[in-house]
């Protein structure tokens, strides 16, 4: 089983789908054992998924893919280590924006190559939780220099609109990627940033394309879990789906993929992975692999090959959805609103 690859500008390969470590942070609770989770990153590396996504506040993550490197390097994998390819984010906390200098910014990539144990990130992604302060743009120019130093190979944001992203490529600095949610169940990109980033040779990395797990098999037909259906992530996903239109809408949705997916002999999952996949612009989906069963299925939406019909079924429920709504990541800039509500703004001090 072979892995579809796309290619960023600057000729840097990329697989289709990426190994999401975020549910490996100390916050998530993940329940594999340090084993299982190696065990399954090696499985990932082996059959082609040699991307790994991280972030310098995601708790204790880039130390544990810094571990693995070493022990995967250790152990002569099938696929030498220096293969894998590690995309991980600048963060910085939401009180810091005013005042963080260029030493800042140098010190959090430094860090994160200790952290990692290499001696250069493939790929780093700046966040910015608020345009009231601008200064993203001379941030991510930062974020160049050291890319011409020789610490980054390549810069890339993550839940900017187009506004915001537009001022930063309009100041000359290279931006190879764009991270963002794109799912069956949030369409927000297509409101303007697809074209964007097509026109400006800016890959889109999708996160959220399984909502956490809600677009799967095992939530179809299940009860509403309401406001706490067991972790931070969850809760996210879970607002996106009342933004969608409610838990019935969402299981009108599970239903009509579950359809498809029988077609196809095929899990939910995929569907919806392939789905996204499908989307013009799109060039690869960040999914969490901490079992060897997930690698798996992953793996199999490269033997999966959807109609038209198929797509726009599930597209044509979307558009006749009454959410979510407004730019990518607009809702979540809402102050005092129900997805900011769950933000933690300063966890890089933490970390």
């Amino acid at each position: 089983m072979s892995v579809d690859t796309a290619t960023l500008a600057d000729d840097q390969v990329v697989p289709r789908i990426i190994t999401g470590a975020w549910q490996l942070s100390t916050g998530h609770q993940t329940p594999r054992s340090r084993e299982e989770v190696f065990e399954s990153l090696s499985r990932a590396v082996d059959a082609g998924i040699n991307a790994f996504d991280c972030g310098d506040i995601y708790t204790g993550v880039e130390e544990l893919l810094g571990d693995f490197l070493k022990e995967y390097r250790d152990r002569g994998g099938s696929v030498a280590a220096g293969r894998v390819k590690i995309h991980t984010k600048l963060v910085p906390d939401l009180d810091s924006l005013a005042t963080l200098d260029k030493s800042y910014v140098e010190r959090i990539v430094d860090r994160s190559l200790r952290r990692l144990g290499i001696e250069q990130l493939d790929l780093v992604q700046l966040a910015w939780w608020s345009y009231d302060i601008e200064r993203w743009v001379e941030v991510a120019g930062w974020l160049d220099d050291l890319r011409t130093a020789g610490k980054i190979s390549q810069v890339g944001v993550t839940n900017f609109d187009v506004e915001s992203l537009k001022a930063i490529v309009d100041a000359g600095v290279p931006i190879r990627s764009h991270q963002i949610q794109y799912s069956a169940l949030d369409h927000r990109p297509e409101g303007g940033m697809v074209e964007y980033c097509q026109a400006n040779g800016i890959g889109i990395f999708c996160y959220g394309t399984l909502a956490g797990g809600f677009l799967s098999d095992r939530h179809l037909g299940a009860s509403d879990p309401g406001a706490d259906p067991g972790n931070r992530s969850l809760v996210k996903y879970r607002l996106i789906i009342d933004e969608y239109g409610g838990w019935e809408a969402y299981q009108a949705l599970l239903a009509e993929m579950k359809r498809i997916a029988h077609s196809h002999s095929a899990t939910v999952a995929q569907i919806a992975l392939r789905y996204v996949l499908d989307r013009p612009g799109v060039t690869s989906a960040i999914v969490g692999v901490s079992g060897a069963e997930r690698v798996a299925e992953a793996c199999g939406v490269f033997d999966l090959a959807l109609g038209d019909d198929d797509r726009e079924a599930i597209h044509d429920l979307g558009m006749r959805a009454p959410g979510p709504k407004g730019s990518v990541y607009g809702l979540e800039r809402v102050k005092d609103g129900r997805h900011a509500a769950i933000m933690r703004y300063s966890l890089n001090r933490k970390t």
